[in-house]
C-alpha cells in the first residue's frame, strides 16, 4: 500500500512539472508574437528611415533652387531698371571696352586630375 502522503507529493510535483512547461510554453510564445510583430514593421521602419534621408536631399535641392530663383529674379529685375547694369552686362558679353578702361578677367583655377 501507498502512503497517502507520497501519492500527494508525487501528484503535487507532477502538477508543478506541467505547470513549469506550460509557463515556458507561455514566454516561448509571447517570444514568438514579438518576434512577428517585430518582422512585420521592420520593413516599414527602414522605409521611413530611408523616406527621411530623401525628403532631406529633396529639401535641400529645393533650397538651392529657391536660392537660384533669387538670384536669377534679381539680375531680371537689374536688367530691366538698371541702365548702368545693363551697359555692364552687355558689355562683359560682348567683350567689349570703354576707352582707358582696364578690364581684368579672373578665371578660377583647372580642376586637378585624377591620377588612376
Amino acid at each position: 500500500m501507498e502512503n497517502p502522503s507520497y501519492g500527494d507529493f508525487r501528484a503535487r510535483r507532477e502538477a508543478t512539472v506541467w505547470q513549469r512547461l506550460n509557463s515556458i510554453l507561455r514566454g516561448l510564445l509571447l517570444v514568438a508574437a514579438i518576434l512577428v510583430i517585430i518582422s512585420l514593421f521592420l520593413p516599414l521602419y527602414k522605409k521611413l528611415g530611408q523616406g527621411g534621408t530623401e525628403n532631406e536631399s529633396l529639401q535641400s535641392q529645393v533650397n538651392d533652387q529657391k536660392i537660384l530663383l533669387a538670384r536669377q529674379t534679381r539680375e531680371v529685375n537689374l536688367l530691366k531698371t538698371d541702365p548702368v547694369y545693363l551697359e555692364t552686362m552687355a558689355r562683359d558679353k560682348l567683350d567689349l571696352m570703354k576707352e582707358g578702361e582696364t578690364i581684368f578677367r579672373l578665371e578660377p583655377p583647372p580642376a586637378p586630375k585624377a591620377k588612376p
